[in-house]
């Protein structure tokens, strides 16, 4: 394949890529119209486990190193599925960074779960000074985003848990920093 070519196909499989980004975004804004009888909606699901003790997982982060949810017990902690594709996402990062900088002292721990490849978040993360622990899955963070209510994959999708481990409220969609700081605040 000449330069030419190479270009031309690495441009095609970038759009591609966005493409369907794009697609796999707008599919999981669904609101739960359409979800049959008897079954939670994304809001359901998520409602359902409010005041219910957060889920046990593990995952790895940035680094290979296998962390587990209970490593932050005793701590606030702010559980951010996010990825590098997705823009709310990238909006909502400085936001937490701020918001760990100002609360970690006082027992807030932000948790990102990356539902995306070891390679795009590793450098993402150093480029952003992101000061909190990021967790790194493809199949099994969603499996995991899915335990903490969301059923359909939506990104971002947050889960604010108090210091005995229950959940206490989850955001679907971009989280704005005062969103995040007036749920936060109560639970320190």
């Amino acid at each position: 394949m000449t330069r030419g070519g190479a270009i031309v196909a690495a441009v095609v499989l970038g759009l591609l890529g966005g493409v369907a980004g794009f697609l796999l975004y707008n599919v999981t804004q669904d609101t739960g119209a359409g979800v049959p009888t008897g079954e939670p909606g994304p809001v359901g699901a998520a409602e359902q486990l409010l005041g219910q003790p957060r889920p046990a997982f593990e995952l790895t982060d940035v680094d290979g190193a296998r962390r587990s949810a209970g490593e932050w017990d005793g701590r606030v902690v702010v559980l951010n599925f996010w990825a590098t594709w997705c823009p709310p996402c990238r909006r909502e990062i400085p936001a937490f960074i701020d918001l760990q900088e100002q609360y970690g002292a006082q027992g807030l721990q932000i948790v990102g779960v990356a539902i995306d490849q070891q390679d795009l978040v590793q450098p993402y993360i150093e480029s952003m000074g992101v000061n909190y622990p990021v967790l790194v899955g493809e199949l099994d963070a969603m499996d995991v985003s899915r335990d903490y209510g969301n059923r359909y994959g939506q990104l971002p999708y947050t889960v604010f848990i108090d210091r005995q481990g229950v959940i206490r409220a989850v955001e679907r969609g971009e989280v704005q920093r005062e969103r995040a700081q007036a749920l936060i605040e109560p639970l320190l």
